[in-house]
This record gives structure tokens, C-alpha cells and sequence, in this order.
């Protein structure tokens, strides 16, 4: 895809139980009022590896926004989308936004914290190249606005 070509405007990358009945299910309005995007379905199925058809939605979308909460990092499928925005941030030049829900900057950034103890698990289920990939995305994501 094309760096100034997309479909989406938005894409939001969250974890459900930390903010689906608070910070994200205000968006549900503005996604129906005021962003534009392809009338394609996505259908998402819990656990495993996320699907090409997510990974195409990242790639299309002008802007990426993503809410680090408490337990983001402990989904492999959140981490999955992260390194894919960040990806896309670097290659095809979109947008990101973070947004820091109750946890702080410097946790993300550096691991520590709620992060310190989902790394540590992570390192235990996956190998090391893909916990290294998760991490430098953290990293690049907590810097995007400074």
C-alpha cells in the first residue's frame, strides 16, 4: 500500500477488559459520526495469532491509536498489532497516537511496573526475537510524542 493511500481513517488498538466499558466505548459514536472507512468486516476470533485481514485494516488506516493500559502488554494480539502500526509508522509514515490509560509513560517505555511482570511471563511462552520485537514497539510508541 501506498505511503499517502488508505481506506480508514482510524484504527484503535486496545484491551477489551481494561477499557471497553470506560475510555473506548465512547469511540463507538465517533466512528459512526465522524471517520470515514471501507464498509469491510473484520471478523475477530479470540486467542491465536491475529489475522491478515487485521494486519491489512493497520496497513490502511491513516491514523493509528493506540491505548496503553494496565494490561495491554499481556495480550500477544495487542502486542501483535503494536509492532504492526509501529511498522507501519516507519515504512508507509502513519500516524500514531498513544494514549496512556493508568499506566504511566515511563512504565511503557521502560517495562517496568505492570510491564515488568508481563515481560517476564512473555519471555517464558515466546521466544526471545518475538518478546525483543514487543518490546522495542513499547518503546517506539511511548517516544512517539516527544
Amino acid at each position: 500500500m501506498a505511503e499517502g493511500s488508505w481506506t480508514c481513517d482510524v484504527f484503535l488498538s486496545f484491551r477489551g477488559p481494561d477499557t471497553r466499558r470506560s475510555l473506548t466505548s465512547c469511540t463507538t459514536h465517533w466512528w459512526s459520526v465522524g471517520f470515514r472507512c471501507s464498509e469491510t468486516t473484520i471478523k475477530l476470533k479470540r486467542g491465536g495469532a491475529i489475522g491478515p485481514g487485521l494486519l491489512k485494516a493497520i496497513e490502511e488506516s491513516r491514523v493509528s491509536i493506540v491505548v496503553l493500559s494496565r494490561n495491554y502488554a499481556s495480550s500477544r494480539w495487542c502486542m501483535d498489532e503494536l509492532e504492526k502500526i509501529m511498522e507501519c509508522r516507519r515504512t508507509l509514515r502513519r500516524v500514531v497516537l498513544p494514549v496512556f490509560y493508568c499506566v504511566e509513560p515511563s512504565d511503557v517505555r521502560l517495562q517496568t511496573g505492570v510491564y515488568a511482570d508481563t515481560f517476564a511471563s512473555h519471555e517464558q511462552l515466546f521466544g526471545d526475537d518475538q518478546v525483543q520485537r514487543w518490546r522495542a514497539a513499547l518503546t517506539e510508541v511511548a517516544y512517539v510524542l516527544y
